[in-house]
C-alpha cells in the first residue's frame, strides 16, 4: 500500500513539473508578412521593375539575334566562304553576348538579381525577425515556426498563429 502511495505521489509530482515545463510554441506565416508589410512590398516592387528591365533587354537581344540569324540563312548562299565564316562568327559573338547577359543578370548565386535581392531583403529580414523575437518574448513562446518554409507542419492552430501580431510590431516600429 505504501509503495501505491509513493507511485501515486511520483506520478502527481511528475505531472506538475511536466506541466511547469511544457513548451509553448507559435508560428507565422512570412510569406503573408512579406505581402502586407510596406518596405517589403516596395523592395519587391523595385526587384521586379528591375526584373522587367533586363528582361526587356534580353528579349531585344534575342529578336536582333533571329533577325540576323534569318537574314545571314536568305543570303548565306550568295556570300564567299569567308563571308559565311564572318557572319557566323557574328552571330555566335551575338549568342555568346546573350547568354553572358543573362548570366551577368539573372545567374545564381552571383547574378547580379540576386544580390540585389540579398541586398533589399537583408534588412527587411532582420527586422522580421526582430519582431517575431519581441512577440515571441511578449508571448511566451519558446519556439516560433514558419508556416511558409520547409518545416513539415500538418496541423497549425489558428490560436498560435502570431503572424498579426508581428506585423502589428512592425507597423509600430
Amino acid at each position: 500500500m505504501k509503495t501505491l502511495q509513493y507511485l501515486f505521489f511520483f506520478l502527481i509530482l511528475s505531472g506538475i513539473l511536466f506541466a511547469q515545463n511544457s513548451q509553448k510554441i507559435g508560428w507565422v506565416n512570412s510569406e503573408i508578412i512579406l505581402q502586407q508589410y510596406p518596405p517589403a512590398i516596395k523592395a519587391q516592387s523595385d526587384l521586379d521593375a528591375l526584373t522587367a528591365k533586363w528582361t526587356k533587354s534580353l528579349d531585344s537581344m534575342t529578336t536582333a539575334l533571329q533577325t540576323s540569324y534569318a537574314e545571314a540563312q536568305k543570303q548565306f548562299t550568295n556570300m564567299t566562304p569567308d563571308k559565311q565564316r564572318e557572319v557566323q562568327q557574328d552571330l555566335v559573338q551575338k549568342e555568346q553576348s546573350m547568354q553572358q547577359f543573362r548570366q551577368q543578370k539573372f545567374g545564381q548565386p552571383n547574378g547580379e538579381l540576386f544580390i540585389r535581392q540579398e541586398e533589399f531583403l537583408k534588412p527587411i529580414k532582420a527586422k522580421i525577425l526582430d519582431a517575431i523575437d519581441a512577440v515571441r518574448q511578449t508571448e511566451g513562446m519558446n519556439f516560433v515556426f514558419d508556416k511558409t518554409a520547409d518545416v513539415l507542419i500538418l496541423y497549425a492552430d489558428p490560436k498560435y498563429d502570431i503572424t498579426n501580431a508581428v506585423l502589428d510590431r512592425l507597423k509600430r516600429g
